[in-house]
């Protein structure tokens, strides 16, 4: 299969632009050919004087690297860390269900996405899409707020990985931030291909290390621990518990769900740079979220009969330990936690690479829209749009104030802040997704003309859903911030991004004059994905792999890869 193997491998990249002595040039502003203006999808709402780069993103990311990083976006610190933060502040009843709830909720909202990502596969995605279907104003605010989501997760992860290491030693973790940035920054500078391949490997390792941990989670709760007693459900049934701090613990556990679950929507943000999108993106939607919903929930399960609440070290000021490495550790092997809490630190890394990923190509899209200086699209010989990826990760400096706030607490204030920021992303999807489905059925096109028929079975209730039920969990979120004492602090990380994301809409909207858009005269043929000589290459050699004499291997690689 050594031949197949490289043929999955196989990126189709255009050149790279060349000055007049044919050395490849990285910064200059060439002239911008019918070929680069046809480039569909990859330069929404270009500046027909300006392209900062001939060839643009790169449609390089396989189907199968594009569900890892689907998958390595949300199986990070959220997972690993906020879930022993949630435990201690809600209680394993409050996870399970909070967790599944917004489990449900983000399925809904990926499937709105898939359908809108598979016909319009642009750089920027959602972004792209409030933009376009529900007001130019409101699209400008939501992708700097996605932005900034983006750039404070990269510090948020910067931070874990301090909380990780403090583990083993204390011995000074900011150190650790600085190079895992330095890191970052490199694999990021480098072509798309070396961030998807980087992403699959750390993911496969994160995905089998979850299987493992539910496995030995199951064990241990028979019985296999350090003490030889069957726990079942004695954790559930401590003072205190199943509900831990009343209806403000439990309340407080969406946004930490929120954050866990924030990333899967970034599958959109990777549909300008995935191979064959039409046929690519609804495997995409329909494989990777079941799978994340699956780890999370018995994940979920397992922490909560396992670990008690009121654990030593679960969730302080300067120490968060993750419950899947308590876990590991009731096997009765030192040796054993460690290994949970190595692979911990390899996902920080995944998930800190994951958002400067995103956050780079966000502004890349916001400048290529004219929403930002136009020197932020400028791309290297790589196709990487290196300003906007040092501008990114700019603000991971927030990390290194852990040493004077202390690193458990500002770890919890990142995690709120980009939370409610998840969150507002999910409540755009469904707003874009609502006028878009409105101005399809105002406009006569039939719905067999989708690409995705995935998101068929929604049509009347999926966006409302998504709308309503994310706001109310907005809103309610912050009980415990309020109620009993109010803390300002708190509050703040749990509603800054409502009156930021104000203060954008209507600056752009007084700058200029905006309206909403109309239904009945929006493009809707624009942007959508011609299929070209590549992408029907692509599915046919899918075709022939899966019926060929090798087709249950292939059939069993497409499920596990």
């Amino acid at each position: 299969m050594g031949d197949d193997q490289k043929d999955l491998e196989s990126t189709l990249t255009p050149p790279a632009p060349t000055d007049d002595s044919g050395e490849g040039s990285s910064a200059r502003r060439p002239s911008v050919d019918s070929d680069t203006r046809s480039h569909v999808g990859l330069l929404p709402n270009v500046d027909p004087d300006f392209a900062p780069n001939v060839a643009g993103l790169r449609r390089a990311l396989s189907a199968r690297q594009v569900q890892m990083i689907a998958v390595a976006g949300t199986i990070g610190t959220g997972l690993f860390l906020g879930t022993g933060k949630s435990l201690a502040e809600g209680g394993p009843a409050s996870i399970l269900i909070c967790y599944s709830l917004v489990g449900f909720v983000v399925y809904i909202t990926l499937l709105l996405l898939g359908e809108m990502a598979t016909q319009y596969p642009v750089a920027g995605s959602f972004n792209v899409y409030a933009n376009r279907f529900v007001d130019d104003a409101y699209g400008f605010a939501l992708s700097w707020n996605y932005w900034f989501n983006d750039a404070v997760s990269v510090a948020s992860d910067l931070t874990a990985a301090q909380l990780v290491l403090a583990y083993w030693t204390g011995w000074n973790l900011w150190l650790v931030s600085l190079l895992f940035l330095l890191f970052l920054l490199t694999v990021n500078s480098f072509h798309v291909k070396a961030y998807g391949e980087l992403e699959y490997w750390l993911s496969f390792l994160k995905v089998a290390t979850i299987v493992l941990f539910i496995i030995l989670g199951i064990v241990v709760n028979a019985g296999a621990n350090v003490e030889h007693r069957y726990i079942g459900t004695s954790n559930w049934r401590i003072p205190g518990a199943p509900f831990v701090g009343g209806f403000g613990g439990f309340a407080r556990v969406f946004v930490t769900a929120s954050f866990a679950y924030g990333g899967t929507e970034s599958l959109g943000i990777t549909a300008g740079e995935t191979k064959n999108p039409s046929k690519n993106m609804p495997r995409v939607v329909k494989f990777v979220f079941f799978r994340i919903l699956l780890f999370y929930i018995l994940s979920i399960l397992i922490v909560g009969l396992n670990v008690p609440y009121d654990y030593p070290n679960l969730s302080n000021r300067s120490t968060t330990t993750s419950p899947f490495t308590i876990v590991f550790a009731l096997a009765g092997s030192r040796v054993a936690g460690s290994f949970m809490n190595t692979v911990i630190l390899t996902s920080v890394l995944s998930a800190g690479n994951h958002a400067l990923f995103a956050g780079t190509r966000v502004l890349y899209s916001l400048s290529v829209a004219k929403h930002a200086p136009k020197f932020l699209a400028m791309t290297n010989r790589h196709g990487v749009p290196y300003i906007a990826l040092l501008c990114t990760a700019s603000l991971s400096g927030i990390c290194f104030g852990s040493s004077y706030i202390g690193t458990g607490v500002l770890w919890g204030w990142l995690q709120n802040i980009v939370g409610v920021s998840n969150q507002i992303a999910w409540v755009s999807i469904g707003l874009a997704s609502l006028q878009f489905r409105r101005a399809w059925k105002a406009q006569g096109r039939d719905l067999h003309e989708l690409k995705f028929q995935g998101a068929r079975w929604t049509w009347g209730w999926g966006p409302p859903f998504v709308i309503v039920t994310v706001t109310a969990i907005i809103l309610i979120q912050g009980w415990s911030s309020v109620i009993p004492r109010f803390s300002i602090v708190d509050f703040v990380s749990f509603y800054i991004e409502l009156p930021v994301m104000l203060i954008f809409f209507v600056a752009w909207k007084l700058v200029h004059r905006a309206s909403f858009v109309d239904i009945r005269t929006v493009d809707l043929r624009k942007d959508e994905h011609l299929e070209r000589s590549e992408d029907h290459e692509d599915t046919a050699q899918r075709q022939k792999r899966m019926g060929g004499k090798q087709r249950w291997l292939w059939k069993a690689y497409y499920l596990i890869a």
